[in-house]
């Protein structure tokens, strides 16, 4: 499996949300209490984005938007148009706190007014939590916005459809959907000239250090040394760890472990695994010199960290 892979796997959570907007101007939608990432799809017509710092982004039919870290955004018809209602904790109110009661639902999960030149939305939302997801995250800024493409507007299609359909497995379907669309959108994103990457993203089509980093993911309990992945992508060891910490910005066993301390830190927030068996599964036969490398990464004792985190994790705080 390759790394962006791997990330995308290990950091989503289950309880991703997909909802469709279909209005006509003017309209204003702010979402507060934003989860981690949300993505936002304009179908048809067009829209304006803008965060918390008030700089309106067009967004036109087939662009999609990934926001991460903000406290809220809005989604318009316009710059101009006034914010109306306000999203907090799945409740619709309007922009001077009253509740506003029902929504006009025109389809299962689609909602708006749809009458004629309506702009029609897509909104998927993650709540993408732990050591890992924040490596996911740290390859964005707080709004990428990616132009339409022949290879994203099928996907986006394809979402429209099914978020209006309520069939047996919809939730399942439509999660699939989700992460198909947010893969092409960061695969296109991180291949634009405006992406500021991490070492290691840049690293992954480097000849010999993109296949040692994807042994790694791969199989991350495995004992490594350096003389084994040099071995395995046809270098010297010299040359081999010189390439590897000059384009990750680590050494090849720093990165190792660097990646072992963020799956073991994840499994000790969202399991009841033993110490024991966290250090077996990240690679680590001895449960002190585990205890050893967490700490030092962490500052914390894995004790203390999960003391202090698990139940977080387990009860679905951020």
């Amino acid at each position: 499996m390759d790394v962006l892979s791997d990330l995308l796997q290990r950091a989503q959570a289950n309880d991703a949300l997909v909802r469709q907007i279909i209005a006509r101007g003017p309209w204003s939608v702010t979402y507060a209490d934003v989860p981690s990432l949300s993505v936002v799809a304009t179908l048809g017509g067009s829209a304006c984005l803008r965060l918390d710092d008030g700089v309106p982004r067009d967004l036109a039919a087939g662009d999609i938007a990934l926001i991460t870290g903000v406290g809220s955004y809005t989604i318009a018809d316009d710059p101009a148009t006034p914010a109306y209602y306000v999203i907090r904790g799945g409740q619709k109110y309007t922009i001077d706190g009253d509740p506003v009661e029902g929504r006009e639902y025109l389809a299962p999960r689609t909602y708006g007014d749809g009458l004629p030149g309506a702009t029609t939305m897509v909104r998927g939302a993650y709540e993408l939590r732990g050591d890992v997801g924040r490596r996911l995250l740290a390859l964005l800024p707080p709004l990428a916005v990616v132009s339409a493409t022949p290879q994203t507007r099928p996907a986006l299609d394809l979402l429209t459809v099914e978020v209006a359909r309520e069939e047996p497995g919809q939730d399942a379907v439509l999660r699939r959907l989700l992460d198909f669309v947010l893969v092409l959108a960061l695969r296109a994103w991180c291949a634009s000239p405006e992406a500021k990457l991490p070492s290691w993203y840049q690293a992954l089509t480097a000849p010999g250090v993109g296949d040692a980093l994807r042994f790694i993911h791969e199989d991350p309990a495995h004992r490594w040394s350096v003389a084994e992945l040099a071995a395995k992508v046809g270098l010297s060891r010299a040359t081999f760890a010189a390439r590897f910490t000059k384009l990750v910005g680590q050494p090849p066993l720093t990165y190792l472990t660097a990646w072992r301390m963020s799956l073991a830190a994840d499994l000790l927030r969202t399991t009841t695994a033993t110490i024991a068996t966290v250090a077996h599964q990240v690679g680590y036969e001895d449960p002190f010199a585990f205890s050893v490398a967490f700490k030092r990464t962490h500052h914390q004792s894995p004790t203390t960290w999960r003391n202090q985190e698990g139940s977080v994790g387990r009860h679905g705080g951020a």
